[in-house]
């Protein structure tokens, strides 16, 4: 199975196919409104303002499982991210990213990319690095910024010309 072959409700409801990112280099990201970490919308809205035009996506999915981070509805989230951080990259539905009930998307990249000790994503703004062929490339910290990402971004971008 190919992160390609699986697909996600967008924030509006629209179903996305993942294959529509074929050919482009994507960091997906398990978000939340009420995070210590939120503030990095402003640092993943810089990456994919950066790189977008050369074949570069930010995939934002909201999630709830950590402390109750973020408790709205697709609305909510998408006024919150819009007004406060400016975010333009897709955002999609709100989705759980561990246990029984695991988005596939979420299911895959923890598959291909385990964390520390254990594959399970312990926190919201963990982000997958994932090439133009749809391999998870890296696996980063919710702690890790941004930016400390753009010189892997800009690796795999120039790969693929």
């Amino acid at each position: 199975m190919s992160l390609y072959d699986l697909s996600a409700t967008r924030i509006n409801g629209e179903e996305q196919s993942l294959a529509d990112y074929k050919g482009k280099v994507l960091l997906i990201v398990n978000t939340a409104s009420k995070c210590g970490f939120t503030p990095q919308y402003k640092g993943l809205q810089a990456l994919y303002d950066q790189y977008q035009e050369q074949g570069f996506e930010v995939l934002g999915f909201p999630c709830n499982q950590f402390g109750n981070q973020e408790p709205g509805g697709s609305d909510d989230i998408n006024s919150f991210c819009e007004i406060n951080f400016g975010v333009a990259f897709p955002l999609f539905e709100k989705v759980d990213v561990k246990g029984p009930n695991i988005h596939p998307v979420f299911k895959h990249l923890t598959e291909q990319a385990g964390g520390f000790l254990t594959k399970t994503i312990k926190w919201n703004f963990t982000k997958f690095l994932i090439d133009q062929n749809g391999n998870v490339v890296e696996r980063y910290a919710p702690q890790t910024d941004p930016q400390k990402i753009a010189s892997d971004v800009e690796k795999l971008l120039g790969a693929g010309r």
